[in-house]
């Protein structure tokens, strides 16, 4: 008898399950008040299940060998865990005891005979928080945006759960001006754009296969780094101080940011080892290649083509900038660098040259050219939108969230309540993160300073 399935893994997501890569996405919700998980289970069955049939399938091979989702009765109690710590510890204590918890699931493989997806519940009062509640989901289940329209189908308004939660727009306001360019305009921009291309595919091709970052304090080229323990912390930083910088400077929200980690990861390396301060290091900066201006129900997401659930990011290679006197620098750089990088068709090329690989070749292989682009960058950087709102978890008001996936050194970053919260993952032995978090925040007062003398 021929077995069911429900559809087809997705290329990426055979990609996220080889033999070579295989990556989860951590989410945390910090409650701000003592977890209540009286209504954990019908929240699961009731609201969470429903969300995608990938919540309720396992990854299985048909005779062909390709693989595809098949749809499976779900033991709810199987998902969920309740570590136990220590009784009656102090908030530090229990954030130490947090982030050790973290590193190690972060690392754990997922069992096959069940959905790819847990939730792990923790009692204990942390310095942020007075109980978080971690989401652990398999990578092949969607991107950043999908998981993150997943989560919000959980959630509502503490205000009134009757109203939507409101997200900033995903689409700049320059995107709609300016739109009547002169002739000239125009040509200069398709011939930079021809140029870019070619450059931009070019280098991508080198620094997926015989290109590598220089060895630094923050990469240590090494095999194997992605299946070594992390350490998991996080900053916060205020949205209207980025918009000053965002004013001063005239670049995007997205500059500001990427010129911080660049300048804090700078200080780093100038910190730990004098002589490696500007080593060549590149980001993998990854972007929703959906064409979307917000967030969208799971319903309509599904149905959607332009927005649909799943994998569908890209990424772009950026050069750190070599550290300077004047720190605006790394911001004004990152613009041109990720603008110019924009203007490239070369996400497209490289997105045929992974279905090229992939029908010729085979996922395995393709995923092989995946994994030698991470291996050869220093850090990746993604940033997603959260709600502007204070949410609530049956009813428990969330007062943060933040994301991590796991590698050699990831900084991830979510906007929520006015409040820009960064997670940097940092390999343990190689990095230490409480100076490499004290270089980012230095990196943050040092241009939100700059960048109010340059307007006084």
């Amino acid at each position: 008898m021929e077995e069911y399935y429900s559809e087809p893994v997705s290329p990426t997501g055979q990609y996220f399950t080889s033999s070579v890569i295989s990556v989860s996405v951590i989410g945390v919700l910090e409650s701000e008040t003592p977890i209540d998980d009286s209504h954990t289970m019908s929240l699961l069955k009731d609201v969470f299940l429903p969300i995608n049939p990938r919540f309720s399938s396992i990854m299985v091979k048909d005779r062909n060998g390709k693989k595809h989702w098949k749809k499976v009765e779900v033991k709810l109690e199987e998902h969920l865990n309740y570590p136990i710590f220590p009784k009656e510890k102090s908030p530090e204590f229990y954030e130490d005891c947090l982030s050790d918890y973290l590193s190690k699931i972060a690392l754990d493989e997922f069992p096959q005979s069940r959905p790819l997806w847990e939730i792990h519940i923790i009692k204990y009062p942390t310095k942020n928080a007075a109980g978080n509640v971690v989401f652990r989901l398999h990578h092949s289940l969607g991107d950043g945006f999908s998981l993150m329209g997943a989560l919000l189908s959980c959630l509502q308004r503490a205000d009134d759960p009757q109203i939507p939660l409101t997200l900033p727009s995903m689409i700049p306001t320059g995107h709609m001006l300016g739109t009547n360019h002169s002739f000239c305009q125009k040509f200069f921009r398709i011939v930079s754009g021809l140029v870019n291309t070619v450059t931009d595919f070019g280098w991508s091709l080198l620094k997926s296969s015989v290109l590598e970052d220089h060895k630094s304090p923050v990469r240590s080229g090494e095999d194997g780094v992605e299946f070594r323990p992390i350490t998991i912390t996080t900053l916060t930083f205020s949205l209207d101080q980025i918009k000053q910088v965002k004013a001063s400077l005239h670049v995007s929200i997205n500059d500001v940011i990427c010129g911080v980690m660049f300048l804090g990861i700078r200080l780093y390396m100038k910190a730990m080892k004098q002589e490696l301060t500007n080593a060549k290091s590149t980001a993998l900066v990854l972007l929703n290649t959906r064409n979307i201006r917000s967030y969208k129900s799971i319903s309509e997401m599904v149905d959607d083509g332009e927005s649909s659930w799943g994998n569908r990011f890209a990424f772009l290679h950026v050069p750190l900038p070599k550290l300077l006197d004047d720190p605006l620098t790394f911001v004004l750089k990152s613009n041109k660098l990720i603008r110019n990088k924009k203007n490239s068709a070369a996400l497209i090329l490289t997105g045929k040259l992974l279905d090229a690989l992939r029908k010729f070749r085979g996922p395995e292989v393709t995923a092989k050219y995946i994994h030698s682009t991470l291996k050869n960058t220093s850090m990746t950087v993604s940033n997603i939108m959260g709600p502007v709102e204070k949410m609530a978890l049956s009813n428990q008001p969330v007062k943060g969230l933040y994301f991590m996936v796991a590698g050699n050194l990831t900084i991830t970053m979510v906007s929520y309540m006015g409040r820009l919260r960064v997670a940097v993952g940092t390999e343990n032995g190689l990095i230490d993160s409480s100076k490499f978090k004290s270089c980012i925040q230095n990196a943050f007062d040092i241009i939100l300073k700059a960048a109010i003398s340059s307007t006084a």
